[in-house]
């Protein structure tokens, strides 16, 4: 048996190669970072999402079919209603740990789209979409779009209110669309809403199209991409631009990785045994003709009716047509520039910055103030939408006009996301001045000392070196220079001759205006203390048992580039 199973690993090796790349992938140093298990939580949260939804597929009927539902929920017996509806009726009510499922998928869906989003806002603020990153941005927006819209699809399945009203919405940003508007319509719903087909092609989309897509993207961003790069990783401690610290593939990180998704399948399975969600059998079957009060889409597509919802009752008429401006700029403009924005987010910065470096050591969110007050502005921006889908249930629960909450998310919508950038900016600047007096100075001690003259003055502690080395370490920079020099007997520099070249000089110099700058520390005076790293009291341990156990077991690989 040894002797066959080293024949066909000799075999697979020459031919694939497998040992050289088997032995690099067991020793492949992963960063120990938090935010780095978040792009794990939504991977697994995918698994949990395929697993539960090959359950759900062999109960479902995707048919809009009229029956007279006859099943265990008797409050609708009798009830004319799709195929669809009464067959997650009786997933929820007569298959056994029907239920359990049908929430763990949608719980996981929530979470699913919840992981990708703080995924997407860390890679944002610490530069991970830099070079040589900017294809696995693009990935990480496009899968972002897909889970989004396959969300909005599966929650629309069951045919029951709900779902049919968020159809409905749908519908109508359809048939708002110039020109091609009703033939889309007639397209999607095989004849005029509601039609008959809509629930079958929706499926169809739901369980193979996009799940195909995303099962071809989810490895090419999480493995394949990254395992031919550097991992990124946050300065201090010894890191640098060429080399990753941290614990090998194997035994370490695989531990680690493993426990994480059982913690990920525990938590789903507990929200979805002591939290119900989607209470279809609440809501009735669709019915064209109603509509319920209050009604909420899943919170990520909360922002899109929020944008509805704002948007003046606006239109205009050219040659014949009447472009519905209240439908096309919630439903169309909104979402177009905010993904095209992210998209072209880091070609733009490299503009703007002339920075064309490779980057594997990240930046902290402090150090590039410009960065992460455009990062906040643009979640105020998404926030303020978010809010403002639920208007009219903020009215109610605060007895406030309808008017009154409308207008106070129009007025956010515009002056939100300044106020976001300039307070996200004074505070980034707040903390690297924090920073630098850490850096020069030291932490203060509370101890106040009189000098022989009669002075007062505070004792500093002076951190070593590893304790600030996230402040110190030398990193590259974040931009380059590229303001336009002055006249040379008087003739203007080729950058100022155009505007599109002041334009980038003039935006280069507010990108560059408050970076951190990695300050050099004073020489020691004989009054300092040494060993204050090792001062029990001072909270910075730096020779205790588990930094030196991570220090032996970290791996410094050098970068391809």
């Amino acid at each position: 048996m040894a002797g066959l199973t080293d024949a066909s690993a000799r075999a697979l090796d020459e031919r694939l190669g497998t040992t050289g790349f088997a032995r690099r992938a067991l020793r492949k140093a992963f960063p120990d970072h938090w935010s780095f298990l978040v792009g794990e939580i939504a991977m697994y949260s995918f698994v949990i999402i395929l697993l539960t939804g090959v359950f759900l597929t062999l109960f479902f009927k995707p048919s809009m079919h009229e029956v007279v539902y006859d099943g265990s929920y008797t409050k609708l017996k009798g009830v004319e209603m799709s195929e669809a509806y009464a067959s997650t009726l009786r997933i929820s009510f007569d298959v056994r740990g029907g239920l359990l499922v049908r929430q763990i998928h949608h719980w996981s869906t929530l979470i699913f789209m919840g992981a990708i989003l703080v995924h997407l806002l860390r890679n944002f603020f610490t530069g991970a979409f830099r070079k040589p990153r900017e294809l696995n941005w693009l990935i990480g927006i496009a899968m972002f779009l897909l889970v989004m819209f396959n969300g909005l699809f599966g929650y629309s399945l069951p045919d029951d209110l709900l779902s049919g009203t968020g159809l409905r919405i749908l519908e109508g940003v359809t048939a708002g669309i110039p020109l091609v508007g009703s033939y889309l319509v007639m397209f999607l719903f095989g004849g005029e809403y509601p039609g008959t087909d809509i629930i079958p092609r929706l499926y169809v989309v739901h369980v193979l199209l996009i799940p195909g897509l995303l099962a071809a993207l989810i490895p090419l961003h999480a493995i394949v991409l990254t395992w031919r790069q550097t991992h990124t990783q946050f300065p201090g401690k010894g890191s640098t631009n060429t080399t990753v610290r941290g614990y090998p593939f194997f035994p370490v990180f695989i531990a680690k990785t493993t426990s994480l998704f059982l913690w990920v399948l525990g938590v789903t399975t507990l929200l979805a045994a002591f939290f119900q969600i989607n209470p279809v059998w609440l809501f009735g079957p669709y019915d064209p003709g109603a509509i319920s009060s209050g009604s909420q889409p899943d919170w990520y597509m909360g922002w899109l009716e929020g944008a509805l919802r704002i948007m003046p009752a606006w239109e205009i008429t050219a040659w014949g047509h009447t472009v519905p401006l209240s439908v096309l700029v919630p439903a169309l403009a909104v979402p177009g520039v905010l993904f095209t924005g992210l998209a072209a987010y880091p070609f733009l910065e490299r503009w703007v910055t002339g920075d064309d470096r490779i980057h594997h050591l990240l930046d902290r969110p402090r150090d590039v103030p410009a960065r992460t007050g455009i990062g906040v502005g643009g979640i105020v921006f998404y926030g303020t939408l978010w809010l403002a889908g639920g208007n009219d249930v903020l009215a109610d629960r605060f007895d406030v006009p309808l008017f009154w909450t409308t207008w106070f998310f129009r007025f956010l919508i515009v002056f939100g996301p300044v106020l976001g950038y300039i307070v996200a900016y004074r505070i980034c600047v707040g903390l690297q001045r924090r920073d630098l007096e850490l850096a020069l100075h030291g932490l203060e001690t509370g101890v106040v000392r009189q000098s022989p003259d009669g002075g007062y003055s505070e004792v500093e502690r002076r951190l070593p070196d590893e304790a600030i080395a996230a402040i110190t370490d030398p990193r590259p920079p974040a931009a380059v220079d590229l303001d336009v020099p002055p006249p040379v007997d008087g003739i203007p520099s080729p950058r100022g001759r155009t505007a599109t070249g002041r334009l980038r000089a003039a935006l280069n110099r507010r990108f560059r205006a408050d970076l951190a700058v990695v300050p050099e520390r004073p020489p020691l005076d004989s009054g300092d203390d040494l060993d204050s790293g090792n001062d029990p009291d001072s909270g910075n341990d730096l020779d205790s048992r588990d930094d030196r156990r991570a220090i032996a077991t970290s791996i410094d690989e050098t970068s391809p580039s």
